[in-house]
């Protein structure tokens, strides 16, 4: 297996994500450039990764001006800048792993598998569930007939309400306007297992939702702006930004958007950054709750709930057969099988895995690693993950209509 040389453009959350295979996996890749217009952020990733200042770069544009010796091109930018870069880096040749989702556009996506094919490149999109040890072992079961054949699923995912409030009140993905629809920013990996699960493409679908707590109308009488302005309530409000921060006791968010190592240079930051200002004061619109209906082409229904109110902060899924019915919880691992037949209730429990996404952010990256060096093919492609995308922009477009969509009709006439 001959090494290879990655890039990234976008060194944030996600990029480091991916990057770190480098670290766990120096015999088969190194991080050898990155473009990032945070100078800190590039900084950091520059030394930790050990680049060299020529092959650090301000924007995308600067990158691209010459053609890099890379062997695979990360793209983690925000949403709305996944487009531009991933079609350049296509043209120019590049392999790509691009996060999720692949743009906010429907046009722009299909327009992505169609310069992917004719170019021939790789384009990956980071739907990191396909690779985890959990759904993928669900998806043997079913391949395997162990419930019969498969009829409906129901998959749940949990966003834990310190979750919800930082990234979707406070944080990027907050305005649908300005990142993409939660059900597109969060959980289009999530529609992409149910569409893999089905094995059939998504007929008709139909979705309710909407923003109950986080708005102006239910801020607590005299809530400022900022919670570090003297906020009345901070001894009881689940959201006051300082608790959340600086004495989380979630390891994720415990060190998500910290500028500083310090509890002062933290409650400082908050005084300015957009994770100090009250959830009930910012300019979200995405729904804090929603849940979505499927009917797939093959007759398999599906059902998807995403839900802030919960301290959960993991998924649960069950999948009911004609001979069986599994349940499945990632977060512990676990899944149980009931033979109807028999009566009897088989269980497996899957090794814990310690990296992110319950093992999909490295199993993403091994399947492509392994496919540049040794030859093959990943385990998905941008066409496949082109449909969980236009589930979910059907699905926005039916909670707010509040019409079901007919994806059949929807993707004949474009």
């Amino acid at each position: 297996m001959r090494k290879l040389k990655l890039a990234v453009i976008g060194a944030g959350g996600r990029g480091n994500a991916y990057s770190s295979y480098a670290l766990t996996h120096p015999d088969e890749v190194e991080m050898v450039m990155v473009a990032e217009p945070r100078e800190g952020q590039r900084q950091t990733f520059a030394e930790k990764y050990k680049i060299t200042d020529e092959n650090c770069f301000n924007d995308y544009d600067e990158f691209f001006m010459l053609k890099r010796d890379v062997d695979l091109l990360l793209i983690c930018t925000q949403d709305k800048m996944h487009f531009e870069p991933a079609m350049i880096a296509l043209e120019q040749g590049y392999d790509v792993l691009l996060e999720k989702p692949m743009t906010p556009n429907s046009e722009e996506c299909k327009a992505l598998v169609e310069c992917s094919e004719r170019t021939g490149k790789i384009l990956a999109i980071c739907h990191v569930l396909r690779y985890t040890s959990f759904f993928s072992k669900l998806k043997s079961l079913i391949d395997e007939g162990r419930i019969g054949k498969l009829v409906s699923m129901s998959l749940d995912e949990n966003i834990a309400y310190w979750h919800f409030s930082h990234s979707y009140v406070r944080g990027p993905w907050a305005n649908s306007k300005e990142s993409s629809p939660i059900i597109l920013a969060k959980s289009c990996h999530d529609l992409d297992i149910l569409y893999w699960y089905a094995d059939s493409k998504c007929k008709s679908i139909s979705s309710f939702g909407d923003l109950v707590q986080f708005k102006a109308e239910n801020a607590p009488e005299g809530a400022p702006k900022r919670c570090s302005d003297g906020c009345p309530v901070k001894n009881d409000c689940l959201y006051y930004a300082p608790n959340i921060y600086v004495h989380d006791e979630h390891s994720w968010l415990s060190t998500a958007n910290r500028s500083s190592e310090n509890i002062s240079g933290i409650l400082e930051g908050l005084k300015t950054s957009e994770f100090g200002r009250c959830v009930y004061h910012c300019e979200n619109d995405v729904p804090d709750h929603m849940v979505t209906a499927m009917e797939f082409e093959n007759g398999v229904t599906a059902t998807f709930n995403l839900n802030a109110y919960t301290n959960e902060c993991y998924r649960t899924i069950k999948l009911r057969g004609t001979l069986g019915e599994i349940s499945g919880n990632i977060e512990e691992d676990k899944i149980e099988i009931v033979d109807f037949k028999s009566g009897e209730t088989h269980t497996i429990e899957l090794k814990k895995v310690s990296s992110g996404h319950g093992g999909g952010d490295t199993g993403i990256m091994q399947s492509l690693v392994t496919a540049l060096s040794v030859g093959g093919k990943p385990l998905t492609n941008a066409s496949e993950s082109l449909q969980s995308h236009l589930m979910a922009f059907a699905a926005e477009q039916s909670r707010v209509s509040g019409k079901t969509v007919d994806l059949l009709a929807e993707n004949s006439q474009r």
